[in-house]
């Protein structure tokens, strides 16, 4: 089969185009013909070495949809020919509130969803939404349960409440602002393009700055009064200003940190708001199947900005790292 292996460190140019194996899966696993892929900022961060837990070589890749072709022995509840999209948080543990020891992330050190093959555990696999397209579902994933778990399981959201997304455009922010707006939240976001901040808008977003903007504060703070909920993947130097936004007895959810470390953390006005400050990331069994069930009842598709054949995957993590799209990124497996 085709697949792309990182055998080498070095940024998306180390990654090559090769013929490998069709891998066969054992007890409890599935062999899955994959129709797409989606690309994450994980896979960018792993070809530079900039993650725990290396192994090459590796297939890149935790999200994708496809035919099961294959179950290994005592596989019984999922047939030959089924359409599945793959819940790539392997591992998780008994918990929902926290992952196990063993948990890992497909695409790395197993390998992934680059590759017109992929083996993955039964009990990894989901029954793909009728209403989703091949590439609409390789694009949920990833970035629909996190954002799921941010929203609903950290968050705990209420109808009504204000919701800020900074940095709207990726693929779990604009998941996110989906999902808060048909729970009924307000939703506001910032983008440094004035061009994101409207597409966002025609998503549902009732209002955006650019934080690019001197007074980009001033300017949020006339637009909500307040904000119940920051979902926040960006971090760096901007975070103390999220902590000001946020209303006494507000949550702010963190699950990235685009823009580097918080340098100054000004601990009293969290504790003379009473924040609740939470981690969170990827999500548990009982996240991803919730998850497909609000897309389900709420008709939520992700939104995907450009499509690549699986060969230029180079290209397209190129792409990525240019931070111009709004929303996911896709390889098509012919």
């Amino acid at each position: 089969m085709k697949a792309i292996v990182l055998r080498e460190l070095g940024g998306p140019t180390q990654l090559r185009y090769e013929d490998v194996e069709v891998p066969t899966p054992k007890a409890n696993e599935v062999l899955v013909k994959l129709k797409y892929a989606a690309l994450n900022r994980r896979d960018l961060w792993i070809t530079y070495g900039q993650y725990p837990g290396m192994e090459l070589p590796s297939i890149l890749g935790a999200d994708g949809a496809g035919e099961v072709v294959a179950v290994g022995e005592q596989v019984s509840d999922i047939k030959v020919g089924s359409a599945v999209v793959i819940n790539p948080a392997l591992n998780w543990g008994e918990s929902r509130a926290f992952h196990g020891p063993d948990h890992r992330i497909l695409g790395m050190p197993s390998d992934g969803t680059y590759a017109e093959y992929v083996v993955v555990p039964a009990e990894n696999v989901f029954t793909k939404p009728t209403y989703l397209s091949w590439e609409e579902a390789a694009a949920l994933p990833l970035a629909g349960v996190t954002a799921f778990r941010s929203l609903m399981y950290r968050g705990n959201l209420k109808k009504g409440e204000n919701v800020l997304i900074p940095g709207i455009g990726s693929g779990v922010a604009l998941l996110a602002l989906q999902i808060a707006v048909a729970h009924g939240a307000n939703v506001f976001v910032t983008s440094s393009s004035d061009e994101k901040l409207e597409r966002a808008k025609q998503l549902g977003a009732k209002g955006g700055v650019n934080y690019r903007s001197e007074n980009w504060m001033k300017e949020m703070k006339k637009l909500m009064d307040g904000v119940d909920l920051i979902i926040d993947s960006v971090g760096g130097e901007n975070f103390n200003h999220l902590i000001n936004l946020a209303k006494p007895g507000g949550r702010i959810v963190n699950f990235g940190a685009t823009s580097g470390t918080v340098k100054e953390l000004l601990l009293p006005r969290i504790f003379f708001k009473h924040l609740d400050i939470k981690g969170s990331t990827m999500g548990s069994p009982e996240d991803f199947k919730e998850m497909l069930q609000f897309f389900e009842e709420h008709k939520i598709s992700p939104y995907v900005d450009k499509s690549y054949p699986l060969k230029e995957a180079i290209e397209a993590l190129i792409y990525m790292e240019n931070a111009t799209n709004f929303g996911k990124i896709t390889l098509k497996i012919e």
